[in-house]
């Protein structure tokens, strides 16, 4: 199946492996055919050898899909596992170092939590997009202020043709705000993990999501 581009991408899910669940391909197939475009394994506190095989689950279903796959962080994992993306946070790998190893074919992401963060995002040689946040509260970073809305408008004022995402406490109750301050593409991990119905949660956010 042909490989959704990044520019089409709308809607970011980050994931642990669902180990508690015991279902991580088919929940995968699921998202991923209801309109996720981009998954990236997220657990903290693993060995390589079980990261490298989390990875193998998520990549098959990135395939199956069409839609892309990222690793968090590890430039050594992204070398050994090939996926479509690999993002950094501020105080990961330098980007030019990441470059060095995984070659230009692989798309380069950055996390950014200010305004200074954000444009320096938005011109970085070798950065491909952005994601700016947290914009409220989240349990999966305790302790990171939460830059708000404030940083959304500025993203949105950048003169950038960069993709950007908000990230940080967003979900279906309050996406039509996030949509106000500018924002087109989020990246969610509760709204659709914990959701009752995954399937249901990743369409409507697609629907929503979608260019007008």
């Amino acid at each position: 199946m042909p490989k959704l581009s990044l520019s089409e991408a709308r809607l970011y899910l980050c994931t642990d492996g669902r180990r508690d669940r015991g279902d991580l391909a088919e929940f995968l197939d699921t998202v991923l055919a209801s309109g996720v475009d981009i998954v990236q394994l997220r657990e903290k506190n693993l060995e390589a050898r079980e990261e490298l095989a989390l990875l193998e689950v998520f990549r098959d279903a990135c395939d199956r899909h069409g839609k892309l796959m990222a690793v968090n962080d590890r430039a050594d994992l992204a070398y050994a596992a090939r996926p479509d993306v690999l993002h950094l946070g501020q105080d990961d790998l330098p980007v030019a170092v990441a470059r060095e190893i995984l070659g230009d074919d692989i798309v380069i992401g950055r996390s950014t939590h200010s305004a200074a963060e954000a444009s320096a995002a938005a011109v970085e040689e070798g950065v491909d997009y952005f994601c700016c946040g947290p914009v409220w509260p989240t349990p999966t970073k305790p302790g990171r202020p939460a830059p708000g809305p404030p940083l959304l408008r500025h993203a949105a004022s950048l003169d950038t043709t960069r993709p950007w995402f908000g990230i940080g406490g967003i979900d279906l109750d309050n996406l039509d705000e996030m949509l106000s301050y500018g924002v087109s593409r989020v990246v969610v991990v509760r709204a659709i993990t914990d959701a009752d119905d995954p399937g249901a949660a990743a369409a409507e956010f697609a629907k929503r999501l979608a260019p007008r």
